[in-house]
């Protein structure tokens, strides 16, 4: 979320670095990048569709990495640092896997929501044999 707080406060710039990176319509597409960031971010703290936020994430960050951090393609004084920061990205990367796989807990508004749920079925009248 912090990335998506810091763009807001500097569009142009996060713009011109997109577009110093090939990304095609760079200043539509930094508003998908604060909204990316911000909105899955509120998603996952909320503990909220947090599957699908976290699959989105990784693969937001993924992209970013790719493009933005190669750092086999960078020049020698900036390699060490865009490794770091590449490899930072990969960490993030299995913690949103760790999300996939096992959900967001049994505390977060996901499991209220489907234990709302289950309960909705066990009150409905509908035989168990038919439940879908």
């Amino acid at each position: 979320m912090r990335g998506g707080i810091n763009k807001l406060g500097a569009i142009a710039a996060t713009a011109a670095n997109m577009r110093n990176h090939g990304i095609p319509y760079p200043d539509l597409l930094v508003w998908g990048a604060v909204l990316m960031e911000i909105g899955a971010g509120l998603l996952l703290i909320a503990g909220l569709f947090t599957r699908w936020a976290a699959a989105a994430l990784f693969f937001y960050t993924l992209v970013l990495a790719v493009i933005f951090h190669a750092f086999w393609a960078a020049p020698a004084a900036a390699a060490r640092t865009e490794a770091s920061t590449f490899f930072g990205h990969l960490s993030m990367m299995g913690g949103m896997l760790f999300v996939v796989v096992f959900g967001a807990g049994a505390y977060s508004l996901d499991a209220l929501w489907l234990r709302r749920n289950r309960r909705g079925w066990e009150d409905s009248g509908v035989p168990a044999h038919a439940r879908h």
